[in-house]
């Protein structure tokens, strides 16, 4: 399980700057949906997996104490960095660690999130540390984009057909145990009822349009985690595929900024 952590937090180092520059903001229902099933305005929210920030930002007027945990250094400093230049808000901090070993005391927090980052982590091991964490009542809840955003027929077939070949260049190229271990998102809320430590639980769908950009739009296909290992392995001949995609949503979106469906699929566990 150990190597299999490593190469997850690996499998993000060197392009923090280009996913936050392309991934979306978690739209302001998650807290609206979150808040409301705790019933009051959290003292202090957990951002769990939090990346370069996008998922942690958002709490800033909602909690008295934020704190982000990543892993991951390049994905952190990138958090750090935007801290910083909102001259260091003090309700929010980010700190390096781990999922299933959380250096919070025992029912200390009232939301803890994953945004994009459970299916990284060994959902059961994990699942109990956010319940030690938690107080009675407190809120889980592990949510994720489907990707690609909504837009034509034509361009999100042309995203699958890029992200899958990216993958089967990757497990052509690396070693075995090197390969990353992504668990299935379609069994979250599952894996959240056979803990049995969660008294209520259910999944939750919605959406947010967002104006966006031809480059925008190629650049979250870019954004992949499967895409970037294919390209640090040496899969040069990706380019070339790279580059027709990138024409064809240039081409698709003709000059013009477009409104694009971001859906989102949160699972959610109430203490």
């Amino acid at each position: 399980m150990q190597d299999i952590r490593a190469n997850n937090v690996d499998r993000f180092l060197g392009y923090s700057q280009f996913y936050d520059q392309n991934r979306p903001v978690p739209p302001a229902d998650v807290v609206r949906i979150l808040t409301r099933y705790l019933t009051d305005a959290p003292n202090r929210v957990v951002d769990v997996g939090c990346g370069t920030g996008l998922s942690s930002f958002i709490w800033l007027d909602q909690a008295k104490d934020i704190i982000g945990v990543e892993p991951n250094d390049d994905m952190r400093e990138t958090a750090i960095s935007h801290w910083q230049s909102q001259q260091r808000p003090k309700n929010l901090r980010f700190v390096k660690g781990i999922s299933d070993q959380l250096e919070l005391d025992s029912n200390s927090v009232d939301i803890l999130t994953c945004s994009q980052s459970f299916h990284w982590m060994d959902p059961q091991p994990t699942l109990r540390e956010f319940a030690r964490v938690l107080r009675d009542g407190g809120v889980f809840a592990a949510y994720d984009c489907d990707w690609p955003p909504t837009f034509t027929k034509e361009v999100e077939e042309h995203y699958h057909t890029l992200i899958a070949l990216a993958e089967a260049r990757v497990i052509e190229l690396a070693p075995a145990e090197q390969l990353a271990f992504k668990w299935d998102k379609n069994k979250h809320l599952q894996q959240i009822r056979e803990s049995q430590l969660f008294s209520f639980s259910k999944e939750i769908v919605f959406h947010q349009w967002e104006r966006c950009e031809a480059n925008r739009y190629a650049n979250i296909a870019l954004s992949q985690g499967g895409l970037q290992t294919a390209l640090k392995l040496g899969a040069d001949d990706l380019h070339k595929e790279i580059q027709a995609f990138q024409d064809h949503v240039q081409e698709a979106f003709a000059s013009q900024t477009q409104d694009i469906l971001f859906s989102y699929r949160m699972r959610l566990g109430i203490k």
